[in-house]
């Protein structure tokens, strides 16, 4: 899909297709897939994201209204993507099968997942037969 088709469609005021026009004006890609999928079958897997990004502590903007409409829609859907050139934003579409019209958008901050600090990274093992959490003759570093 041409970047002017794309951006013609980018036209609600919602948040975030808002942020998505801005981002493909800056400069960004973007790609729509070639074939539709069923609505439920989108609406599903991205139902699924939102519940894992929430648990992480992320709330996706735009996805849990996307989810919605896309059900609602309830026809097979194209979905796309714009990735900005710095790569600290993802948005993705939801358009008709025919690509003639964007059913929404949804758009989250990348990385998705942030590596927590080294020292939150690196665990002791566990001792077996221990209920207070003490150290084990075994994993005593000063016991050679």
């Amino acid at each position: 899909m041409e970047r002017h088709v794309l951006e013609s469609l980018l036209t609600g005021d919602d948040e975030a297709s808002v942020t998505a026009l801005a981002t493909l004006r800056s400069g960004a890609t973007h790609w729509v897939a070639d074939k539709a999928q069923p609505a439920g079958v989108h609406a599903g897997v991205f139902r699924g994201r939102l519940q894992r990004m929430r648990m992480h502590g992320l709330e996706p903007l735009g996805l849990e209204r996307a989810v919605r409409l896309v059900l609602e829609h309830g026809r097979p859907v194209r979905t796309g993507l714009i990735d900005p050139v710095d790569r600290t934003w993802t948005t993705l579409l939801f358009l008709t099968e025919d690509g003639s019209a964007l059913l929404a958008c949804a758009g989250w901050p990348l990385p998705l997942v942030k590596k927590p600090p080294l020292e939150e990274r690196v665990r002791l093992p566990r001792t077996s037969g221990t209920s207070t959490g003490s150290v084990g003759a075994r994993d005593d570093p000063s016991r050679g």
